[in-house]
Order: C-alpha cells, then sequence, then structure tokens
C-alpha cells in the first residue's frame, strides 16, 4: 500500500457512469396562454381577411290609393274606420251638396221641353193652323179687292181733277201693302200645309241631345257624392272629419290595396351591376321571425336627381345616382304589411 505525500487526503474514488440529466416539466400555464394567442391572432387575422356582408335593408309597401272627392260641398258622412277591410263598391264618404242636386233637377225639366218640342215638330202642323192660315188668306184678299177698288176710284177723281195726287198716292200705297200681306198669308199656308222642314227636324233631337248630356254629366256629379272603394283594399289612413268643407282633388281617405304587396330597396348605382329584371334573391324578414323568403325583381327604376346620391371621391369626381328596386315575393307571404322592413346580404345574393 502506496504512502501519500505529507500534507495530502485521500479523495472519494471517481466514478464509472455520469450522472443522469434532469428532466425539464412543461408549465400548464404558460401552455394554455401560448394556445389562446395563437388563436386570438388567428381570428383577429381571419375577421381582418374574410369578406364583410353587406347587408341592404328594404320595406314592404303596397299600392296605395288616395280618395279625393271631385265635387264640393260638406262632408255628411264617413262610412268606415281605420284599418277596416272593404269589398269594391263599398262606401266609404258621402258628401252633401244641394246647390248639384238642384242643378240636376233644372237640367232633367230643360230636358222634359227639348222632348215635348220634338214631340210637337214630329207631330206636324195642327188642323185648327191650317185653318187659321187659309183664314187669314181669306182676310187679305178681301182686303186687297178692297184696296183695289179704292185705288180705282180715286185714281178715276184724280184725272178728272175731283181728288188731290196725294189721296191717289196713299191708295196706291195701301194697294201695294194689300198686295203683300195676301202673298205672306199664302205663303204662311204654304208652311202650315208642309209642316216642319228637316232642318227645325235635326235642330229639336239636337236639343234633346245636349239636354241628356247636361243630365249626364251633372248626374256623374251627383254620383260623386257617394265616394266608394275601386278594389278590394283596406282603410289606412282618414284625415277628414264628418262636417268639413271638401273641394276637389284633396284626399280625403287612404286605402292600401294588400294584394299587391313588394319589397322596395334604393341602391346606388354601382350596386345593381349585373342586377336584372327576373333575378331572384333571398331576404329576411325580422317581423315574421327573421323569415327567409324569395323576392324576383320586377322594377328597376332611376330615382330623382338628387335623391340618394353620393361622391365617388372626396373631391367630387362624378355622382352616383340611386335605383329604386322593386322585388315581389315568390309566393304569398301571409302577415306580411306594409311598413315591414326587410334586409338581404346584398354581397352574397349570388352565392
Amino acid at each position: 500500500m502506496s504512502q501519500l505525500s505529507p500534507g495530502l487526503e485521500r479523495g472519494p474514488a471517481p466514478s464509472d457512469t455520469a450522472p443522469p440529466p434532469r428532466r425539464t416539466r412543461l408549465n400548464p400555464r404558460g401552455v394554455i396562454t401560448g394556445v389562446l394567442s395563437i388563436a386570438i391572432i388567428g381570428l383577429a387575422i381571419w375577421y381582418l381577411v374574410r369578406p364583410e356582408p353587406l347587408l341592404v335593408q328594404g320595406e314592404a309597401q303596397s299600392t296605395r290609393i288616395d280618395m279625393a272627392a271631385r265635387v264640393s260641398g260638406r262632408l255628411a258622412k264617413v262610412s268606415v274606420v281605420r284599418g277596416q277591410d272593404v269589398a269594391p263598391g263599398a262606401t266609404l264618404l258621402v258628401i252633401d251638396n244641394p246647390e248639384l242636386v238642384a242643378e240636376l233637377r233644372e237640367a232633367e225639366a230643360d230636358k222634359a221641353v227639348a222632348d215635348a218640342e220634338l214631340a210637337r215638330i214630329n207631330v206636324g202642323t195642327r188642323s185648327e193652323v191650317v185653318a187659321q192660315r187659309k183664314a187669314e188668306i181669306d182676310r187679305a184678299s178681301a182686303d186687297l179687292t178692297l184696296a183695289q177698288q179704292t185705288y180705282n176710284r180715286t185714281k178715276q177723281l184724280a184725272a178728272a181733277k175731283f181728288a188731290p195726287l196725294s189721296k191717289l198716292d196713299q191708295d196706291t200705297d195701301a194697294l201695294t201693302l194689300a198686295q203683300k200681306r195676301l202673298d205672306q198669308a199664302n205663303l204662311a199656308y204654304q208652311e202650315a200645309v208642309r209642316g216642319f222642314t228637316a232642318e227645325e227636324h235635326k235642330i229639336a233631337e239636337a236639343n234633346v241631345d245636349k239636354s241628356a248630356a247636361k243630365i249626364e254629366t251633372i248626374r256623374a256629379l251627383v254620383d260623386q257624392m257617394t265616394v266608394t272603394a275601386p278594389v278590394a283594399s283596406q282603410v289606412y289612413q282618414i284625415p277628414a272629419e264628418e262636417g268639413e268643407v271638401v273641394t276637389p282633388g284633396v284626399p280625403l281617405l287612404s286605402l292600401v290595396d294588400l294584394s299587391d304587396t313588394w319589397l322596395g330597396f334604393a341602391l346606388r348605382e354601382d350596386l345593381i351591376s349585373g342586377l336584372k329584371v327576373g333575378d331572384r334573391f333571398a331576404v329576411r324578414i325580422p317581423a315574421l321571425g327573421d323569415r327567409e323568403i324569395m323576392a324576383e325583381v320586377r322594377v328597376i327604376a332611376a330615382k330623382g336627381e338628387y335623391a340618394g346620391w353620393r361622391a365617388t371621391r372626396a373631391t367630387g369626381d362624378f355622382d352616383l345616382r340611386t335605383f329604386a328596386v322593386r322585388a315581389y315575393p315568390v309566393e304569398k307571404i301571409d302577415g306580411l304589411r306594409p311598413g315591414m322592413s326587410v334586409y338581404t346580404d346584398w354581397a352574397g345574393r349570388s352565392r
């Protein structure tokens, strides 16, 4: 056994194998934090690059009929209430106008006079009138005979210087006047015998037609005193009150035709590219539980010159017009009423 040098101690004997490496343990919180960070970053990137839906909102609309009076007067009665369903021809309003009714009666009286005149002309000249005209001829003939005899005697006396020439002139004028009266009597008698002319018949008939046309015109206005529903519809508004004085052309009541309901959209012209009449797209109705329906485009029309425009650039290069798009539901939708909002994903309507 060897001896160690002084001051030196024996150390432990070196081992033949190295100690095993220490294992690193993963922190669960760190892993979860990393996964969440990656997920958030991915969602943010997807949100930034995903296609944005272009929601376009519209409104359900129906044909609106504004009922106005064609005559003036006082509103005597309103026969309906707001929200009431009315059938075609149902009475809505009644207007009172006594003056117009009196004009109708006057026109009817004028028509009766024209009818009587036409009947008189069609009958012809009465026999009593013909006899009267014959008697006038006899009287004129007797007057002519007397005037002729007086003229002859005066002429003889004037030739013998027993009568002044002025007397002869007077008797000459009397003879001429008697002859004229006889001629007039003969013409009147011939007229009475022949009766009325064809022109007089036409004038009488035209007067009858004129009176009848006047009655029809006034009666049409009298009929307008009762305002009726043109189609099956629903009463929407009643701005007039009973007792008010109304004038022609002023709306007294509004109706809506629920059988003609469409979906109206106002779209910029850059959004209607490729859109044509007959295209279909899906829309949703929030008031009906967000129900999805199909609508068909039937009208694409430009709105007013300055309705809903915007400049395409901040400096104002040119303007985009707004177009009114009217789409009708493909199938009848129960519960769809005017004023309900509708919306659609315009960007994804073709997908």
